[in-house]
């Protein structure tokens, strides 16, 4: 123990393993959202400070905004933010009750004559948001993002009428795709993970796998990006690989890999920590704070998704 009035003693040198460096990442840089949620997941907190962060990205129609989703600046509710509360809610087991209710309400509330969800609402207009991000005035329905509600909602087996018509308009879309992009075909493996119709996922997922092999929307050799194309309108070397598609063992997508093309996404996903401790975002970067807040959300993505394939991390 110092003598009294003495220097405090020098700080203890950081661990190096990559749970640690993450962890100092966290602290240092992610919201408080981020932060409660790396406690949760591998601190073993409560979920209920979780709750409690997420709800100051709350909008009073029972939707979520704020820059939840951090390309989305603004205080309007959007559909890419209940996507990210809901992915938030499902991973500490809250995804279910009033807030729920509340959600489906508000979906119901913003969905297209479909029944399904746009890409983003008009009401974005005036807000900042990527550049990449469209606003346009009468906005069609979009699997990219009903595909992960609906999805999201069966896994934790909530039951609301907004349910039906847009679990419809998602097999109709996923079962029509001939021709997609990787984040449409991500959103639609949420939904096939999920859906109760599982023999009919399966049919659907195989399909879909077919798919991006020979559409080449998975980056299979990650030391051989140069002959991956990137997918229309993203930026240069937006590629995802096959741990984005399956991000447990237990999906679906996990069918289209082979173990050696899984193992060497896995060993890219682990090789691609930073000094600092965080993962880094590949999309377009087009402001510092959305940047930052997004390499949290990746930074939490890219551990949880090695933990659930057994990598070290301690």
């Amino acid at each position: 123990m110092p003598e009294p009035g003495a220097s405090p003693l020098p700080p203890t040198p950081p661990a190096r393993s990559p749970l640690a460096r993450a962890e100092r990442f966290v602290w240092l840089n992610a919201r408080v959202l981020e932060q409660r949620l790396f406690a949760h997941h591998f601190l073993g907190a409560s979920a209920d400070p979780v709750e409690t962060a997420l709800d100051a990205y709350r909008t009073a129609d029972g939707g979520y905004g704020h820059a939840l989703e951090p390309d989305l600046r603004g205080p309007v509710g959007q559909p890419p933010h209940a996507v990210y509360a809901l992915r938030v809610l499902d991973a500490v087991a809250r995804c279910g009750g009033r807030r729920v209710e509340q959600l489906c309400r508000h979906l119901t509330s913003v969905s297209t004559a479909d029944g399904a969800l746009p890409a983003l609402l008009p009401a974005q207009r005036g807000y900042p948001a990527a550049p990449s991000v469209p606003v346009v005035d009468a906005p069609p329905s979009a699997l990219l993002t009903t595909g992960p509600v609906t999805g999201l909602l069966h896994r934790n087996e909530v039951w609301h009428a907004w349910l039906f018509r847009a679990t419809d308009f998602c097999w109709r879309a996923v079962e029509s795709l001939h021709g997609s992009h990787p984040y449409e075909v991500e959103a639609a493996v949420v939904f096939l993970d999920s859906v109760p119709d599982r023999s009919r996922a399966e049919v659907a997922a195989d399909r879909l796998g077919r798919l991006v092999r020979e559409q080449r929307l998975a980056a299979l050799d990650p030391d051989r990006l140069e002959e991956c194309p990137v997918a229309d309108g993203y930026a240069p070397g937006e590629h995802r690989f096959p741990h984005d598609f399956a991000r447990t063992p237990h999906s679906l997508a996990r069918a289209w890999f082979t173990d050696a093309e899984m193992s060497r996404s896995l060993d890219f996903l682990a090789a691609e920590q930073r000094d600092d401790g965080g993962w880094p975002v590949h999309r377009r970067h087009w402001a510092p704070s959305a940047a930052l807040e997004a390499r949290s959300v990746a930074t939490l993505d890219a551990l949880r998704t090695l933990r659930a394939y057994g990598r070290p991390l301690a």
